[in-house]
């Protein structure tokens, strides 16, 4: 798979300066988001809400925000979350309207990291912003990724292939897509599309 290259705009549309980014299991889509958090402070990153206790390092507001069940059932039931779900049928995380609303508002750069079931929601509740499906090198390197650690079972890896399987072949589901075959180079094509038009609504394909 191989990129193109994005520079003018999107047909009859002003680019949208929320940027939705998903991809499978194990693509390097934290890693990537991390990246751009350190070198490109102009772009504002999303912070998940989620009912899980922090861990240890973690940071209410940084890492995510730390809500009770009640607060994100409140939360959810006035409309104020763009995306949800619960994850391992235990905690729930979900994506606040608020913050990203007032980001754009301001004219600043919004990036969304979640997972592909939450970017369907968001492009339910925000279908103006652009979605960019994170691709791995090859299918092997993803395998590679998925099972090199040598932590799960037979079974549990066979589970998470398969889901990769499904969840790459949402691409098409997708605006643009951008191989994760290099993170600086990656992040610096997601950076673009934040602050430049992209080719098209297609302008990254595999």
């Amino acid at each position: 798979m191989e990129s193109e290259e994005s520079s003018s705009t999107v047909e009859g549309a002003r680019h949208p300066r929320l940027v939705v980014l998903a991809g499978p299991t194990a693509v390097g889509k934290g890693t990537v988001a991390a990246y751009v958090r350190e070198h490109h402070p102009e772009v504002w990153l999303s912070v998940s809400a989620t009912t899980r206790k922090a861990r240890p390092g973690e940071r209410d507001g940084v890492h995510y925000l730390f809500v009770s069940d009640e607060e994100f059932e409140q939360m959810r039931h006035e409309g104020n979350l763009l995306e949800w779900a619960v994850v391992h049928g235990r905690a729930k995380y979900g994506t606040p309207r608020g913050p990203v609303q007032n980001t754009l508002d301001a004219g600043r750069p919004a990036l969304l990291e979640i997972d592909l079931q939450g970017a369907r929601q968001v492009r339910q509740a925000m279908p103006e912003a652009l979605f960019v499906f994170l691709a791995p090198p090859t299918w092997d390197e993803l395998v590679q990724r998925l099972v090199g650690r040598g932590t799960e079972s037979e079974a549990e890896r066979h589970d998470r292939l398969e889901s990769a399987k499904v969840e790459l072949a949402a691409a098409s589901e997708f605006d643009v897509t951008i191989v994760n075959d290099d993170v600086a180079r990656a992040a610096q094509d997601l950076v673009s599309l934040l602050v430049e038009p992209p080719v098209s609504r297609k302008g990254l394909k595999p």
